[in-house]
């Protein structure tokens, strides 16, 4: 017993054929949860029943309809979930399938599916690409808060140059969403930051790194152990360059502490 997801494209769009399958779905004692038009082509359902054999019931009756034509009967992807809410897909990438592809213009999409990630226990190793003032940090943030869970700079530009040595109190809770920015911890010689940084990546929590082709450079970890890689561009076409973040991103502006503003 449980939910769902139904996607069928119509072959014929007449009067009250929603009605009808709406109907069939009712005397299988079949539940519609959430309803949308996904991608423009397909209208996608969650649905719930108590009993699984009426969804393979379903399935049957359907294939004998030439009003329209089902696509997938399958248990719920958070990629399915999100494609009702939003109304499409979210784009994965061709080569790695852990890839996720975003615009700007979707940032409420990414908000959802990060904090959907974020809801869930255990460890995740996310990174997220992208060129400066995209919405990389941003989305992270709002993503905690939806997922009601607190964030942690280890490193950061968001509001000034941050650099974490340490951490107090509740701030080692395995709840906590850990970010840091990886072209910062890359460029710094601060052993204590780094070591701070280990001791964080071996926690079973979620940890998010932005510029993670940055942050593998000369350390221990490779994009490999990423479980999951975020794309968020400007455009469909703008190119993710990290000369140019380099150049932008210096570690300048230190103030008489070495740099460590008061995080530390």
């Amino acid at each position: 017993m449980g939910e769902w997801y139904v996607e069928y494209e119509l072959q014929v769009n007449r009067p009250g054929l929603l009605g009808d399958i709406a109907s069939l779905l009712g005397m299988l004692r079949v539940d519609i949860v959430t309803i949308n038009g996904v991608d423009g082509r397909y209208r996608g359902m969650l649905v719930h029943t108590d009993h699984d054999q009426q969804i393979k019931r379903f399935e049957l009756i359907a294939s004998t309809m030439d009003a329209i034509v089902i696509h997938k009967i399958r248990e719920p992807k958070l990629r399915d979930v999100l494609a009702v809410r939003h109304g499409h897909y979210i784009q994965r990438g061709t080569d790695d399938r852990r890839t996720y592809q975003f615009i700007r213009s979707e940032l409420g999409i990414l908000v959802d599916f990060l904090a959907e990630i974020f809801k869930q226990d255990g460890h995740k190793l996310i990174g997220v690409r992208g060129m400066p003032r995209v919405g990389k940090t941003e989305s992270v943030v709002a993503a905690s808060v939806c997922a009601n869970k607190k964030w942690v700079f280890l490193s950061s530009t968001m509001i000034k140059q941050t650099i974490r040595t340490s951490m107090m109190g509740d701030e080692f809770s395995d709840d906590n969403i850990f970010i840091l920015d990886g072209i910062v911890t890359r460029k710094t010689s601060d052993e204590r930051h780094m070591q701070l940084v280990r001791e964080i990546m071996g926690l079973p929590t979620i940890k998010v790194v932005e510029h993670p082709d940055m942050f593998v450079k000369q350390s221990e970890y490779t994009i490999e152990d990423f479980d999951i890689i975020i794309e968020l561009r400007t455009t469909v076409d703008q190119e993710i360059s990290y000369d140019i973040l380099e150049k932008n991103d210096p570690i300048t502006n230190r103030n008489s502490m070495g740099g460590f503003n008061m995080f530390n």
